[in-house]
């Protein structure tokens, strides 16, 4: 049953997204839908549109606010009077970041209408197996679920749109480890990939180059360097420690396709001790980064011109 209003808590715009899709499907499908931005709008100019009649879809209207926090820091009251007696030929969404349970709107709301979560899953690969089942009605297998998260990350919308591509590329409904990894453009990642290439290769120059150009392409790549490289680091070992005919390295072929053979090079001209020194240094500047000590971006940049060097000599 429809509600006069609606808070959609949470940072996820995808399940915001998703809740407010749901919400407008119990609508007329010519209702009016009229949109507002929480920073910008004024108050006023929401109430005439809540309480005016919708000249179609029956005379009901879905008013929607982004960014509402906004809106009730400025108009808190005001707001709080219209919850209580709301318009019946309208809905009101909220959209909000936070809205806690204690604030006499947050109880004026629940009274009336719905609070409805939309916090990012604490377990993705859970989340990622039941949302394809559930939305794009395919299988998706743990191994699968599991690698499709570790490179996606907890971008629900980013999920979504891969998980529907993968609907069109499976078999029997079930989507596998070699279909994901057969399917899926990890952009970044693979840009990460060559970097870690040039690195390995002893190539500062190429490697410095593509980690600034990620760096201007994506700033947040600061904050997931460590990640992507012990990845890497952890491919090295498998191949130094293992050898490269082993069946342990052998799996890596998915990863690096056509480049596995220079990749089996690099980690061979690094070495086991090359690769020890690396994951030292890599921990050690994981640990300067957490703790504040120097910036995040230059450590790692750090580390490029401490590795690149050793993996030169060892050639």
């Amino acid at each position: 049953m429809l509600k006069p209003v609606y808070a959609l808590v949470g940072s996820d715009p995808f399940l915001q997204l998703q809740k407010l899709r749901e919400i407008a499907a119990l609508l007329p499908p010519d209702a009016q839908k009229i949109d507002y931005d929480g920073e910008t709008v004024q108050l006023a100019e929401i109430l005439d549109e809540l309480q005016s009649f919708a000249m179609f879809g029956g005379g009901t209207k879905l008013v929607t606010v982004r960014e509402a926090d906004a809106l009730i820091t400025r108009y808190r009251e005001q707001l709080e009077d219209y919850v209580n007696k709301p318009s019946s030929s309208a809905t009101l969404v909220l959209r909000l970041s936070s809205l806690p349970s204690t604030q006499r709107i947050a109880k004026a709301i629940a009274k009336v209408g719905a609070i409805e979560s939309c916090a990012p899953p604490k377990d993705l690969v859970r989340w990622a197996i039941n949302h394809a089942k559930h939305a794009h009605k395919i299988t998706l297998m743990p191994d699968a679920a599991k690698v499709l998260v570790d490179y996606v990350g907890a971008d629900l919308g980013r999920l979504d749109t891969e998980l529907a591509k993968l609907a069109i590329q499976c078999d029997a409904g079930k989507i596998s480890l070699d279909t994901v990894c057969a399917n899926v453009a990890f952009t970044r990642e693979r840009e990460m990939w060559d970097l870690t290439n040039a690195l390995a290769a002893g190539n500062v120059g190429e490697a410095l180059s593509r980690w600034r150009q990620l760096l201007h392409s994506d700033p947040s790549t600061e904050f997931r360097a460590v990640t992507w490289l012990g990845i890497w680091l952890g491919d090295i070992a498998t191949i130094v420690n293992t050898g490269p005919r082993s069946s342990a390295s052998q799996k890596l072929r998915w990863k690096y396709k056509d480049s596995f053979d220079r990749f089996v090079r690099n980690a061979e001209s690094l070495g086991k001790e090359g690769y020890a020194a690396a994951l030292d240094l890599l921990t050690e500047i994981d640990k300067q980064s957490k703790s504040g000590v120097g910036d995040a971006a230059e450590n790692v940049e750090r580390f490029i011109l401490a590795i690149a060097p050793q993996a030169a000599a060892a050639r």
